[in-house]
């Protein structure tokens, strides 16, 4: 140090200061910005304070709001401050990144929770009874194609999956559609890829393959059916073609299905969605989706801990839309509806004789 320091110290010594902590004179170093500009913190406040992201004239309305975004618009607004010391600041008016919640569900029906309850009760006198209780839902459609997949894959450093820059769909290709049953008693699923349409001949055509190939097997002496689905899509319960075509399949096989839907606005709470499809989309993430063939081994291979197995089928058939059901075939349906909401809740036993198609 210099020979002015060493002086200035043995000054203080001989003059015998009062020992302190500090180690500057009070007063010393830069005062901190907030301090300097006591408008900082409101003004960074205002723009990413969730109250005003719905304020049209907010000068961030429609921009990420990144660090140097957000530094680059308080300079403007004369706060000068850097994006590091603007981080620094979220942190300590609590702010995190975070992604959207799924949660706001929408007006809720008044009877829902009475539903959640009358589907338990249904599901546990089936499955006293040893009656087969299954789980239906379409998974969302897939597109076809040497495309980029979300997820992340070990592979050799350096050597990532080449997949297309684009993600246009093949109209040669198409798209794939699974349609899964999810058996609640053996935790087994069963999913048929189609390449045609998502319809409900599609859905029952499905649940009649699945009982075919697995349920008359498993359940040799059952005579019920309890299925548990969403209210929409192409087994929603306004659809008179879903209705229609489980009349058939009850002729068929012999079996009182009963359908219990979901409230509208519901359908994340079904099971099928846990049990089954979750685990698909974890089996397949960063897997190019190439072909039909790809996607059934795909999902045929999803397996869990817990003891989960998958069986997965391709189905080229043609399920057209636009179908209309009559009012004389609606009236041919042999269809008793529960008391409560039975337009959510009713068995099918088949067609009435005088009125078979």
């Amino acid at each position: 140090m210099s020979r002015s320091t060493v002086q200035d110290a043995v000054s203080e010594f001989d003059a015998g200061p009062e020992v302190t902590d500090r180690v500057r004179r009070a007063g010393a170093g830069r005062k901190p910005l907030i301090d300097v500009d006591r408008d900082l913190l409101l003004a960074l406040d205002d723009l990413v304070e969730p109250t005003a992201r719905g304020d049209p004239m907010s000068p961030l309305r429609w921009t990420a709001k990144s660090l140097r975004t957000l530094a680059a618009e308080l300079t403007r607004q004369g706060h000068p401050v850097s994006a590091s010391k603007v981080g620094q600041l979220l942190r300590a008016m609590d702010y995190s990144l975070q992604a959207p919640a799924k949660e706001v569900e929408g007006a809720q029906h008044p009877d829902r929770d009475a539903q959640f309850h009358h589907i338990n009760d249904q599901a546990k006198e089936h499955l006293d009874a040893g009656q087969p209780v299954i789980s239906i839902d379409t998974k969302k459609k897939e597109v076809v194609g040497n495309l980029a997949n979300k997820g992340r894959e070990y592979r050799p450093k350096g050597d990532p999956e080449r997949v297309d820059v684009h993600d246009f769909p093949d109209k040669e290709v198409g798209k794939a559609i699974p349609f899964g049953v999810w058996d609640m008693t053996a935790d087994e699923g069963f999913v048929v890829v189609g390449d045609d349409h998502d319809t409900a001949e599609f859905a029952v055509a499905t649940i009649g393959r699945w009982w075919d190939m697995v349920g008359s097997v498993a359940y040799p002496r059952a005579t019920r059916l309890l299925i548990t689905a969403d209210a929409g899509g192409s087994n929603g319960y306004r659809s008179r073609l879903w209705k229609l075509e489980l009349a058939k399949l009850a002729e068929r096989t012999g079996l009182e299905i009963t359908v219990c839907h979901f409230p509208p606005g519901t359908s994340k709470w079904n099971r099928i969605e846990h049990r089954l499809w979750s685990h698909v989309s974890m089996n397949w993430r960063g897997r190019p989706l190439t072909s039909h063939e790809v996607v059934v081994n795909l999902i045929g291979a999803t397996k869990t801990r817990s003891g989960l197995k998958v069986q997965a089928h391709l189905d080229q058939g043609s399920y057209p839309i636009g179908k209309t059901i009559t009012d004389k075939q609606l009236a041919a349906i042999d269809m008793n509806r529960h008391r409560f909401h039975g337009e959510w809740n009713y068995t099918v036993t088949g067609l009435q004789p005088s009125l078979g198609l």
